[in-house]
Parts: structure tokens; C-alpha cells; sequence
């Protein structure tokens, strides 16, 4: 039997599911397994989607998801942990309350609002309360420019844009923030971790492909891995940037629509 002191650190997801498999719970518990931590979950939405649209979102039930929070907190506590798609202002409401309740460490938050279908993953009337209730509660948010643009009311045309918008998250309550630049055109993606001693630039060749379904959950999730293994914010976050890149770079093509990523790739400082 295994020693109980080399059990392996546990990174936690609350997020939806995805039929597809490239995004939400599966990419997020994927993604843990490469980093070499133990995932658990909390399904807060079950929705049918592939690479071509979102067709149904079922929120689950707000005292399923609290009870789920409970007996991850009661058993097999977090190290970590992320929120991906939320669905709905109640449901919101309801992680932020099992998040203060039990003290679950390290929040990573992205901040879901938008499918790569385009499909809406958030309620419109959710977005104050992500404002109201998570972003004081996050260690890291991590949202792509156009989620940066809704939380912050700014526009976001340019690197300094992002930068501004990541100060404007930090004053929200936030205590890190990686804004993403996959959404601005040119040759390189910069994105850019915002932290209270200053600003990282993590600027990277454009890859042209459709394979980009889940980046955003997967950027989150290899974040909250980090972070469960006792990393810095911004070494978590330049070793998920390194692990998302790679990803797609080899992502295997499937599907007609944006594809998932490869979520076998190698992990930074692995042979």
C-alpha cells in the first residue's frame, strides 16, 4: 500500500461538462492528469456541444452543486482550484458561497462567458454577480480580451489596453490577473499577467488553426495545477502558457469545427 505522504496534491474544477471533450470538466481534469495532480470536480452545468455549436445547457440543481462543493471540502480538499462555466447568477452565487465556506485555496478563475461556437456559456444578469462575488476571491482571473473588455468596460485594441484592464482587476479585488491576447490580430499572441509587483509580457508566434477549442479552460486548469504543486502565480502561469502553445501547435484535427487541443503534449521541464 502506498505511503499517505506520497498521495499526489488534488486541483479541483467547478465548471461545466462538455460533450465534445475538448473544453469544461474533460479538458480541465485532462489537463490535471498531465501536470500530475489528482482531479476532482463539481459539474455545475451539463450541456451538448461538439466542435460545431453549443446545443443545449442544463444548469444543474444550486444545492446538487453546494453538496458537491461539501464533500470534496469534508474528504479530498482541494490544493487549488478553478471555475470555468458558471451558467447562470444563482449559480454564481452558490460557488461563491461554498468558496468562503470552506476555504478552498488558490482560486483560479476564468471568468466563461462565451463558447468558441459563440454560443452564450453566462447569463447576462450573472456577469455583475462574477464581478460582485468571485473576483475578490481569485488568486488569478484569466480572461481573453473580449471577457477583460465586459468585467472592466474598457476597449481592448492593444497590449497597453490589456494592461490597463488587468490593473482595473486587480483594483476589482482580484490578486493577479493573465489577460490573453488571442482575440487581437497580428503575427504574435501576447498575453499578459498583471500582479501587484508589475507586468509580464508572454509573447508567442501566432498559430493558424481552428484546433482552439478550450484554450481558455485549459490555460486555467494547467494554472490551478501549477498552484496545487506549490508554484508561483507567475510560474504557474508561464508553465500553462508553455503547455497551451504546445497544445495547439499539436493538436490532432478532429472535428469540422474549432477542435480541441492536444491535451497529451508534454509538460515544460518533462524530457
Amino acid at each position: 500500500m502506498a505511503s499517505k505522504n506520497l498521495a499526489p496534491n488534488i486541483a479541483l474544477t467547478i465548471a461545466g461538462s462538455d460533450s465534445g471533450g475538448g473544453a469544461g470538466i474533460q479538458a480541465d481534469l485532462k489537463t490535471f492528469q498531465q501536470f500530475g495532480v489528482f482531479g476532482t470536480s463539481v459539474i455545475v452545468a451539463v450541456t451538448a456541444q461538439n466542435t460545431r455549436a453549443v446545443t443545449a445547457v442544463h444548469p444543474i440543481p444550486a444545492d446538487v452543486v453546494a453538496q458537491q462543493m461539501a464533500a470534496l471540502a469534508d474528504d479530498l480538499p482541494p490544493d487549488a482550484f478553478k471555475t470555468g462555466m458558471l451558467a447562470t447568477a444563482e449559480l454564481v452565487n452558490v460557488v461563491a458561497a461554498g468558496i468562503e465556506r470552506h476555504g478552498f485555496p488558490h482560486y483560479v478563475l476564468d471568468p466563461v462567458m462565451i463558447a468558441s461556437s459563440g454560443a452564450r456559456l453566462l447569463a447576462h444578469q450573472a456577469e455583475s454577480a462574477v464581478t460582485r462575488r468571485l473576483i475578490p476571491l481569485a488568486a488569478v482571473i484569466t480572461p481573453n480580451v473580449d471577457e477583460a473588455a465586459i468585467l472592466t468596460g474598457r476597449t481592448l485594441r492593444t497590449v497597453e489596453d490589456m494592461e490597463d484592464a488587468g490593473k482595473s482587476l486587480l483594483r476589482m479585488g482580484a490578486r493577479a490577473a493573465l489577460v490573453k491576447g488571442g482575440h487581437l490580430t497580428g503575427p504574435t499572441v501576447t498575453d499578459v499577467l498583471v500582479t501587484p509587483d508589475g507586468t509580464r509580457r508572454f509573447p508567442h508566434p501566432r498559430i493558424e488553426t481552428t484546433s482552439t477549442h478550450g484554450t481558455g479552460c485549459t490555460v486555467s486548469a494547467a494554472i490551478a495545477a501549477g498552484l496545487a504543486l506549490g508554484r508561483s502565480v507567475e510560474q504557474a502561469v508561464a508553465d500553462a502558457l508553455e503547455f497551451v502553445h504546445r497544445a495547439i501547435a499539436t493538436a490532432p484535427g478532429l472535428g469540422s469545427g474549432h477542435g480541441p487541443l492536444n491535451h497529451f503534449t508534454r509538460v515544460s521541464g518533462e524530457p
